[in-house]
Formats: structure tokens, sequence, C-alpha cells
């Protein structure tokens, strides 16, 4: 009999579970997870299939029919009252935030000598906003958030649609995203060729065979232009493009438009973003097998091409190996945590506290079977003499005892209250663990807060949890937006003419209460002592949940109303000179028009002198 290794990896929080970790062979088991047993999964990636489907399960309250398979109908008696999903959805409303915005740096700036690079900068941050509005990205980032919290991983796909004219955003579940990771190389390294496969159930009514769909998206060397065609067995394929044939030259392959070869017969090209010419670019690759033609020991990566049917696109392009005129994966795998060193995968928010949620789960299972016997007491009756053995118990009923006779019953209700308060300190372990502290999760009586204080001191965990989840997304977000910027490039959109792509961010807003007075205080104080810029200004109102939609419009109507503010006050005076003094500036020595000479005075700038205040009421309050 074989000793039973101990497995550590990204995934090994699960050993406890005997469903998971299968006690005579150490794998997931295979009734419960016959996803992960396919032939065409690779070996490495079983543990984290079986991991997606049990998490899942948990989110779906679905992990007692999940445990069912191997332990049996008892299993299906727990009761399981969704608190795996409250915590997902707190987790998720918390790293969104209340708002999302894209930023370009520079396209506020409304004071720099550049405004050129402002113009581009604001032209930039206009069209992504656009984009972002037309697409849903809010939308998008939301369930994309919801696998990476419950599951530990969430998947981009970026593409360019020529129907809609745009470029497209899609979410993928996890489990369908096979990268192939170096093995000499660090894992969070940028794959060069990721799988996006599945399997599509027997179709009876389009007499159709399971089936299973891959779509590859790999970084090669660019090669020759191809075209679509047919091969001898009349399948869609993509054959090379020839030139013809001439007295003094064979046919030879054509190359792509704007491509050239060097020296070393290596084939460039120039792509609209980059600086140098590149000799890569993104293939795409959408086929279709069927599950009884894969034999022998083959997975994804390795899947028999001869037996493939390749997809054909709206254009009828046929998509195999077809050259999309990028330089880039346009995939972007979203982990919920920092992968440790040498690490791809995320984890899942709920993994250190599933055994709380066990717990949590049995303890449940048993009040609800202890409040049955205490909303129908058990009664002991002695002494009886009614001849039915088995006198229901109700309202009503009569119970004929003899001499002696006694009737007795069993209250149950303290063992329910202690489970219940223990069902209590389960929920409060697990949000413990989870690092969710009971303000967050609106479980706490806010008359019990003693003071502002320690509110704040008791979201320190809450504080320290978001800022890693959104560290380990800060780079994605801003991937997600220079491939956007790329690909309407590389779509040839109109509006993106002489565009240069910049870096953009994606702010997501507070997600804890905010005290809007407290930061406006702040933010006048610091403006008033000219410490802040009015762009900083306007951005720490808009952090704190102010509705400013658009902070550079909000910035010119600000200037542009301190300047019709100026204008008024030098009419009131008569004197630019009067004017400068009251807002301790030097006017200049030879003022023009006083409408050009004040052109950045503050909206709240306060006047002490009487008689001004006096002539600025007889105006009305300007």
């Amino acid at each position: 009999m074989g000793l039973k290794s101990m497995v550590i990896d990204a995934w090994s929080w699960l050993n406890y579970k005997p469903v998971y970790s299968d006690p005579s062979l150490g794998m997931p088991n295979r009734r419960a997870f016959p996803e992960a047993h396919a032939s065409w999964v690779p070996a490495a990636d079983e543990r984290r299939l079986a991991a997606y489907k049990l998490l899942a399960a948990y989110d779906n309250n679905q992990a007692g029919e999940l445990a069912e398979l191997r332990d049996g109908p008892s299993a299906r008696e727990r009761r399981e009252f969704g608190d795996p999903s409250m915590f997902i959805d707190t987790l998720v409303a918390h790293v969104m935030g209340r708002e999302q915005h894209i930023t370009v740096p520079g396209a506020e700036q409304t004071d720099t000598g550049d405004e050129t690079a402002a113009a581009a900068a604001e032209r930039v941050q206009d069209l992504l906003r656009d984009w972002a509005d037309d697409e849903l990205l809010p939308m998008r980032m939301l369930q994309c958030e919801r696998k990476a919290v419950g599951l530990g991983d969430g998947v981009y796909l970026l593409y360019w649609d020529p129907a809609k004219n745009r470029v497209r955003i899609k979410t993928y579940d996890p489990g369908f995203y096979f990268p192939i990771l170096p093995e000499d190389g660090d894992g969070a390294d940028y794959p060069d060729r990721v799988h996006i496969a599945w399997e599509l159930p027997e179709d009876l009514k389009r007499g159709l065979k399971p089936r299973l769909r891959r779509i590859t998206y790999e970084l090669d060397w660019i090669r020759p232009a191809t075209a679509s065609g047919v091969d001898r067995a009349g399948r869609p394929v993509r054959a090379p493009v020839m030139s013809d044939p001439t007295e003094d030259a064979p046919a030879a392959p054509v190359l792509g438009r704007g491509d050239q070869v060097d020296g070393s017969g290596a084939i460039s090209r120039m792509y609209p973003w980059n600086d140098q010419p590149a000799y890569r670019t993104c293939y795409l690759t959408d086929a279709t097998w069927e599950l009884g033609d894969l034999k022998g020991n083959v997975d994804v990566d390795d899947l028999p091409m001869d037996k493939a049917v390749f997809a054909t696109s709206g254009s009828g392009e046929v998509l195999d190996h077809l050259d999309l005129l990028i330089d880039f994966v346009p995939i972007i795998h979203v982990p919920n945590t920092v992968p440790p060193a040498e690490e791809h995968w995320g984890q899942s928010s709920l993994a250190k506290a599933l055994q709380a949620f066990d717990e949590l789960a049995s303890t449940d299972t048993d009040s609800a079977r202890a409040s049955a016997t205490t909303g129908l007491p058990m009664i002991g009756i002695s002494g009886v003499t009614d001849s039915r053995p088995d006198q229901p118990v109700g309202p009503g009923v009569l119970f004929k005892l003899g001499e002696g006779g006694r009737l007795t019953a069993i209250d149950t209700s303290p063992a329910l209250r202690e489970l219940r308060e223990h069902g209590h300190d389960l929920a409060d372990r697990a949000a413990n663990v989870v690092r969710l502290p009971a303000v967050s999760l609106g479980t706490m009586d806010p008359s019990k807060v003693p003071s502002g204080y320690a509110l704040e001191l008791s979201l320190g965990p809450l504080d320290s949890l978001i800022s890693g989840m959104r560290l380990a997304r800060d780079h994605k977000d801003r991937l997600l937006l220079r491939f956007v910027q790329r690909l309407f490039l590389a779509g040839q959109h109109p509006d993106w003419v002489g565009v240069t792509p910049l870096p953009a961010r994606l702010v997501r807003g507070p997600y804890t209460p905010t005290d809007k007075a407290a930061v406006l205080e702040q933010v006048a104080t610091a403006y008033g002592a000219q410490v802040i810029s009015l762009e900083t200004a306007i951005r720490m109102l808009t952090e704190a949940g102010w509705p400013i939609d658009d902070a550079e419009k909000e910035i010119e109507q600000i200037q542009a109303r301190a300047f019709e503010q100026a204008r008024m006050l030098a009419d009131a005076l008569g004197n630019v000179d009067e004017v400068a003094k009251f807002l301790g500036r030097q006017a200049p020595a030879e003022p023009t028009a006083p409408a050009v000479q004040l052109p950045e005075l503050p909206a709240a700038t306060a006047v002490d002198d009487p008689a001004v205040q006096g002539q600025q009421g007889s105006r009305g309050n300007e």
C-alpha cells in the first residue's frame, strides 16, 4: 500500500475536503468533477478546474449537492443560507467602488504651457470615456470581478468588431482559460500563447456530436500574407498568397501591406503605436473538434489540426492562423490577489474561511432541526387512560390521565439558543478571517459605535484588504485601456486617426462612507493656502463622491465665474488696482482691459472692506 503524499500548491487549502482530495487517489473525485478529468485537460489544470467548480457550488448554495456524489444522500440535508455569496457580493462592491472614472494624465491640466499635449490627453480621455459608455464597461467589470473574487481569477477578451466599428470587451469564466506558461520563466510573465477552450454538448436535433471548441491567440513571427481557401476535403483553411510566376522568377509568397524583409530574411512591420519596427504579430485560430477524434495522449495545446474544423468570421475570413495585425495577445487575466512569486493564479476571497463556512452550514442544519422540536415540543405522558397509543398534541386536545399520571414537556429552546449564538460566533469568525468587519457587512448597530475614530479603526483590516486587491488589478486596468487604444488604431476608426496612445488609468471610487463636509473643508483650506492646485482640489472632491462628471469642464466653469466676478468687482470699484489690492495681488504697471488682467481669480474671494461689501450688495449676490 503506497503512502499518501502531501500536496501544497495554489489550491491545497481545499485538501481538507474528501470530495476534492480523494483519500484513495489524492485527486478530485471523478464523479464530482468530470470536467477536470476530460481527456484534453492538462494534468496541471485538473485541480484548478475542480477548485473553480467547488467554489461556484458554495456561491450557489450547492456545496451539499456536490458532496452528495461522494458522501451519499445525507450530504444533501445541510442548510446553506447564502453566506459565501453575501461575502462575495460585499467584496465585489468594495473593490469596484461606488463609481469608476477613466483619466488620462494631463487632460485636466489647464495651466500648463504645452496646450497641444493637454488637448491630446483630453481627446484620448474623451474617446475612452465614450467607448466605456458604449461598451457598458462597469457592467463588464462587475461580471469579471465576481469571477475574480469568488473563484480567484477573471478573464477579459478584447477584439475589434467591424460591424459595430468599435472595440468590444467580453468576459470569460477562468475555467475556459488555458495559458501556456513558460517552464523556465516567471509565472507572472505575459504568455505568448493562450487558449480559450470548452466542451459543447451533443445536439441531437442538429445531428451534432459532443465537440471541443478552442480559440487560440498566439504571438509568432510575421509570415507572408494568407487568404481564405479550402483544402482537398473541402475544409475551410488559409493558404499563402503567391505572386504570379514570370519567365524570370517562379511564384513566391507575397508580403502583407507595409511589411518589409530585412537583411536577415525576417519580416518586420511598423505598428502605429511603436517607434521601431516589430517582428511579431498575433494570430487567431478558432477551431472545433469532435471528442471522438481526440485519441491518444493529447491535451488542449497539441490537438490534431488535421481533425479541426475552422470557423469563419462574419467577413468571410477563415480563422486559421489569421493575422490580427497587432503585436499583443488581447486577453487580460485578472487575479483576485497578488500572485506569489513565480505564480500565475490568484486566490479566492473565500479560500481561508471555507472551513468556517462548512461549520456554519452544519450549525444552521442543527438549528433547523432544533427549531422543529421547539415549535412542536416533545411531550412525555405517564398514567394515560386513553386507549389511543399516539395522542396528537395540539390546541383543544384533552389528555385523560390516570391516578398519579404526569404530563412532561421537554424544552429544547436553550439548545436552539446556544446553536444560534454559536452560528453568530462562526459568522464573526469567518468575517474576521476574510477581513470584513461587521460595519462593512451592515450587521453592526450604528448606535453602538462609540465614535467616528473608532469606526475608522474598525475599517483598518478592510482598508488593507481592498488595497491589496486593487493593487493586483491596477496594472490590468491600465493594460486594458492600452489595448483598447491600440485596437482602435488597428481598426482604423476615423475618430482615432492621428491619435497617439497615452497612458490611461481606471480610477475606482471610494468604498467606505465618506464625510463630504470634512473633505470639502480640507480642500477649501488647502486650496485657499495655495498648497494644492485647482485640478487636485477637483480630483479630491470627485474621489470623495461629489457629483462632478467632468473635472475639466468643472474647472472651466469655476474659472469662467471667477473671471466674471473679477470684472463685476472692477466695474463696482472703477479701479483695477483696488481689486488687485483686495485680492492680495500686485496689479500690472499698464493694465489694459480689466477682464484680461484678472483671468485666474478664485471664485470664492472674500472682500472685507464694508464699502465694497455694500456696493456688492447693491448689485446682488454676484
